[in-house]
């Protein structure tokens, strides 16, 4: 069990994750409430994308901004500067008087997402042990789910009412978890790997054994061992490596990392996740089902995510990362194929093909959990602190470039074909499914230094990261 201050830091980071997962929610029903369709003059196609969009092109700026900016202000400053951003965003949102002011709050309250998204697995990863550190990271996607279930029920019961509360009051509740997060992280210990990287090397063991130690003699002796590994990692990549910007391309083990955490982050959005869950009422609107009923199963499908979610942290640590990729892809590949072929005979009449449609986004959403989960984790832990946070910002800006994309040409595709554009996901299923099984390397049970030996750093001193390891299996 991680010690219960390292699982509360984590938990608590999450709120970012909320805070992602509340927007995806949020939007998919506020696009749908009549009174905001009747307040905006009936927005188009373009329009809706554009309100959509403009969240994935501020994120993107976050990652951006976090590139050049986490290593200077450090994980805590940056998770504040995020939240405060988050905060004054969603303010613009809910007091939105036309279309240029919602969608100018959008993309602030965006690039605060961007910027959350970037440092918050990354973050909780290098406070945790390696027997948690999937589940630790992972729980962004937790609270993703929890946020996305909070989105959907709140937006429910306000489209009973007929007044904008049906729509100002969701976007206003977003300022409630930045403000929290912007208030609480200044009681989290700051990352001790980011500690080390800026040689504050008293802090940095001082911060680890807060986070790891119980007060036993075992325990001590691995947080030395852990100290020094860290500590000769770091040294033996400044001493083989200049680090610089070009370096994570020019390094061939450093790229290879940045091609599969790339590759991992955009897997998720190429899934088709977000086109289901930012237009899930157009898309029920499309089999004729009402607002509020569809607001009602994408609901539930958020209450389901949860439970998900949680079986795919436990599992985490016990199968690993890969295998489970492999099966959501899979299993992703064949509800969104089997829609799309339903919908090719769709017949309004015949009861039980509709909820065969409606039960395989079910089916989907059960798959997507995995791949969910592994997005951020994987990413987070495969590079060198050095240029972690860069490598971790420019996969996060992979994931929302391509959210961004699917976003604002999506009302067009599903106007024009329908749920035959679930055909083109399920072709980029199966490119991911095969991906994971012949490039990417199994990262479950190392230390985040082990890293280095996994992909192939000859400057690593094999010696020193078996004693480590050797004794991780002796604590376990």
């Amino acid at each position: 069990m991680a010690k219960i201050t390292t699982l509360l830091s984590a938990v608590f980071l999450a709120i970012g994750g909320f805070l992602f997962g509340y927007d995806s929610g949020i939007v998919t029903s506020t696009i749908g409430q009549t009174q905001f369709i009747e307040y905006f003059s009936n927005p188009n196609d373009t329009v809706t994308g554009g309100i959509v969009s403009a969240f994935q092109g501020g994120a993107i700026l976050g990652t951006i901004i976090n590139m050049f900016t986490g290593d200077r202000l450090g994980r805590k400053m940056s998770v504040f500067t995020g939240a405060c951003i988050s905060c004054f965003g969603c303010a613009l949102q809910a007091g939105s008087v036309n279309m240029t002011m919602l969608i100018i709050g959008r993309f602030i309250a965006g690039a605060a997402v961007g910027m959350l998204t970037s440092v918050v697995p990354m973050y909780a990863g290098e406070m945790a042990e390696s027997s948690t550190r999937g589940m630790m990271s992972g729980l962004l996607q937790w609270m993703l789910s929890w946020g996305y279930l909070v989105a959907q029920w709140l937006g429910y019961g306000l489209s009973f009412t007929d007044t904008s509360v049906q729509w100002r009051f969701p976007l206003a509740f977003q300022c409630i978890p930045g403000l929290i997060l912007a208030t609480g992280v200044w009681f989290l210990n700051e990352s001790p790997r980011w500690l080390m990287e800026k040689d504050r090397h008293d802090e940095a063991l001082a911060t680890l054994q807060r986070l790891h130690g119980d007060g036993t003699p075992e325990k001590e002796q691995y947080i030395e061992l852990e100290f020094q590994e860290i500590r000769e990692a770091i040294d033996a990549e400044r001493s083989s490596t200049k680090i610089t910007w070009s370096s994570i391309l020019t390094k061939p083990s450093w790229r290879r990392r940045l091609i599969l955490g790339c590759a991992v982050q955009a897997f998720g959005p190429l899934s088709g996740v977000n086109v289901i869950n930012y237009y899930g009422t157009r898309i029920y609107a499309s089999l004729g089902i009402d607002t509020k009923t569809s607001l009602m199963i994408i609901g539930i499908s958020g209450a389901l995510s949860i439970v998900y979610c949680t079986g795919g942290l436990w599992a985490l640590e016990r199968v690993g990362r890969i295998k489970p990729l492999i099966i959501g892809s899979a299993g992703m590949a064949l509800a969104l194929v089997c829609n799309a072929a339903m919908s090719q005979h769709y017949d309004e009449n015949n009861g039980n093909e509709l909820r065969a449609m409606v039960a395989m986004n079910f089916v989907f959403s059960f798959f997507y959990t995995f791949i969910g989960i592994i997005s951020w984790v994987y990413p987070a832990e495969i590079f060198p602190v050095d240029i972690r946070n860069q490598g971790n910002s420019v996969t996060t800006f992979t994931n929302w470039t391509i959210n961004l994309i699917f976003a604002q040409f999506s009302p067009t595709a599903l106007s024009n074909i329908g749920f035959r554009y679930f055909y083109v996901f399920f072709v980029f299923n199966i490119i991911a499914m095969i991906c994971y099984i012949l490039f990417f390397p199994e990262t479950k049970g190392k230390t985040l230094e082990q890293m280095d030996v996994l992909f192939g750093d000859a400057n690593v001193a094999p010696s020193s990261i078996e004693k480590v390891g050797a004794e991780v299996e002796h604590a376990e």
